[in-house]
């Protein structure tokens, strides 16, 4: 009688969930322990404690919200990116706009999922991420078609600019933080916040820097005068 071979075990998906929210987190939580070989190692509730954890721990994959304090979500990617290229990024978040899916996929994003996916559809993006496929929502992926078949001789995006925002852009390349450009502009940091996530959007740019740069390119902007 042959003794039967015995199954190889393999390593569980090591997953690290970072949103604001404990719901969120708890939610995943109970999502993950029902799947055998996935496995939740870390919880983070805004982008700073992000980067220590994935600094501790490499996870797999990374569960990414977009909107936190402390750190927003393409911040923290950015900055994780940064640290360990080869980390498998999955956003999920309630936020289908043009102005965030772009500037986290530039950023390095795997996959970009919303949080009213499925628990099949969340196991299974998990599962394509690790892999290093991109794995993106129904909804995100039409967006993504949609922009790819756009002629880029016809893309002219600073022209979708407001005047507000292209004030905003400007003194951004002249290398202003979000309080001052507030103070010069005399709205809150809050408002600046939006302009500056809209400018991203509608550029697709994935940080403050890359639109500087993009501002001085266009001529939009200019290095003389910078402290004016």
């Amino acid at each position: 009688m042959i003794a039967d071979k015995p199954t190889q075990k393999t390593n569980p998906i090591r997953v690290l969930v970072v949103d604001d929210h404990a719901i969120i987190r708890k939610g995943v939580k109970a999502v993950l322990d029902l799947v055998p070989d996935i496995e939740l190692v870390g919880e983070a509730e805004n982008g700073k404690q992000a980067l220590k954890i994935d600094r501790d721990l490499h996870p797999d994959v990374i569960l990414m919200d977009l909107m936190m304090p402390e750190m927003d979500g393409i911040a923290c990617i950015l900055e994780i990116k940064a640290q360990r290229p080869e980390a498998n990024i999955l956003v999920l978040t309630n936020f289908a706009g043009e102005d965030m899916i772009f500037p986290a996929i530039k950023a390095g994003a795997m996959g970009y999922h919303l949080k009213d996916s499925s628990p099949e559809a969340l196991e299974e993006a998990i599962r394509r991420v690790f892999r290093g496929e991109p794995s993106l929502h129904p909804l995100i992926a039409k967006k993504v078609l949609k922009e790819l078949q756009t002629p880029p001789e016809d893309q002219e995006f600073y022209e979708s600019l407001t005047r507000r925002e292209l004030e905003v852009l400007s003194l951004i390349a002249k290398g202003l933080e979000n309080r001052e450009i507030a103070e010069r502009l005399v709205v809150s940091e809050a408002t600046v916040r939006t302009h500056v996530g809209n400018i991203l959007g509608k550029l697709h740019l994935a940080s403050r820097t890359q639109a500087a740069l993009y501002a001085l390119r266009e001529g939009l902007a200019s290095l003389d005068n910078q402290q004016e």
